[in-house]
């Protein structure tokens, strides 16, 4: 099948759903249609200024709106009691506007919570009165049951809907698959699958997650063989069994499945990025780069492939591609005001610093991850030492040094 099949333009469909969104008042899956728009419209007609413009408009303002939306939550939060939660809704609240003004009065509402808890904290608490182990265990219970429903709702609504009905075991072990439990999932799971006999049910997928989790591959293996031909249109049962067959060493048998998927299936970003995975997972990354490379030429740039893409020049050795591609989508994120990932932010910074740059803007870059991912302040620390040192500036150099050796200390603690 030739790559002109792969994509489909679809972006008057989901612009006119974030439409249809905006008109019930439902802003975060405005804002998700209109993002939805924008990558088909990247991928079918990449040089429609006038459309990416509307849609980049309409989206900025659903994200103002939910903004909004989150601000008036987290106010009524705070009115009842429940600052921890009030602070999350504000803090989403703070990275979806860009209204300086609202910015503003989110920072200040956010300095009022942490104000609050802090007076809560002194509180004198020697009169409260130790929970009772029932108390405790409501409490457990209440906490399952908010997490399985946020679980629950980031799937598509048939699985949703689905994953609902299976019981009490299928929810202790989905919940324990998704913590990392996974010899409990294995076992609450299977007892799921028999309280739930039905061929057609989505349990066998999340059981062979967990097996393959605990290295029994076989036997994830077969579930996910069985559950692909009862459910031959959902991609993730692929995606897991390729996962089983990378794990045997059985690439021939990876590339074999994905060719039996349907065509609807590898009209999908998702199935092009498992096969060009699968490519350079099996020994061929310069295929899996050609193969990215050539889509990208017919269909205009996507970030998700153009990471994979660069993470493949990486496995190549090829860092200088790696790096233009890094900067392409840091550039893209900037035009479009949305954050940059902070992943792809120190893949740029440590491909410039392994290719020997040692300029202010790898420095910057290191700066800024030191406050955006404080575990591997050591790292950044340092690496901004080794900067100011060839840069000339000493004193700087050996006051980083010793900031490196204080947070790996604190780090280690």
């Amino acid at each position: 099948m030739g790559l002109k099949s792969f994509f489909r333009p679809r972006s008057e469909k989901y612009e006119q759903r974030g439409d249809d969104c905006v008109r019930a008042s439902d802003w975060g899956m405005a804002k998700l249609a209109y993002e939805a728009a924008l990558d088909a419209l990247g991928r079918s007609a990449p040089n429609d200024a006038e459309s990416k413009a509307r849609i980049h408009k309409k989206r900025h303002g659903s994200m103002e709106a939910l903004s909004r939306e989150h601000i008036q939550a987290a106010q009524e939060l705070i009115e009842s009691g429940f600052e921890d939660e009030a602070r999350e809704l504000l803090e989403l609240a703070l990275d979806l506007t860009r209204d300086t003004a609202l910015q503003a009065d989110i920072e200040n509402r956010l300095r009022g919570v942490e104000r609050s808890a802090s007076m809560a904290v002194q509180r004198d608490t020697s009169e409260l009165e130790p929970l009772s182990p029932l108390d405790e265990q409501e409490d457990i219970e209440a906490n399952d049951v908010e997490t399985f429903m946020a679980l629950l709702g980031a799937l598509p609504e048939p699985v949703r809907s689905a994953y609902a009905t299976y019981g009490a075991s299928f929810k202790a072990g989905y919940l324990a698959l998704n913590r990392g439990d996974f010899e409990l999932a294995v076992h609450a799971l299977s007892r799921a699958m028999e309280e739930n006999p039905s061929p057609s049910s989505f349990i066998p997928i999340e059981l062979a997650t967990a097996l393959l989790n605990v290295q029994r591959v076989d036997e994830a293996r077969r579930l996910l063989e069985t559950f692909v031909k009862h459910h031959p249109d959902a991609l993730p049962g692929y995606q897991v069994l390729c996962e089983v067959f990378w794990e045997m060493g059985a690439f021939d048998r990876a590339e074999a499945l994905l060719e039996t998927c349907p065509e609807e299936l590898q009209n999908s970003s998702a199935y092009v990025l498992l096969k060009g995975e699968s490519l350079a997972r099996s020994g061929r990354p310069s295929e899996a780069a050609a193969f990215y490379q050539a889509f990208m030429k017919a269909y205009g740039r996507h970030d998700a492939l153009l990471n994979a893409l660069a993470a493949t020049y990486e496995t190549i050795g090829d860092l200088e591609k790696a790096r233009d591609l890094y900067c392409e989508i840091m550039n893209q994120c900037r035009s479009c005001h949305d954050r940059i990932d902070p992943m792809v932010q120190r893949k740029l910074a440590d491909i410039r610093f392994a290719l020997g740059e040692r300029s202010v803007t790898v420095l910057e870059s290191y700066l800024s991850l030191a406050q955006e991912d404080p575990s591997n302040r050591p790292l950044y620390f340092d690496r901004v030492s080794h900067i100011y040192a060839s840069l000339g500036n000493e004193a700087e150099a050996r006051r980083f040094s010793q900031f490196a050796r204080q947070a790996e200390t604190v780090t280690s603690a």
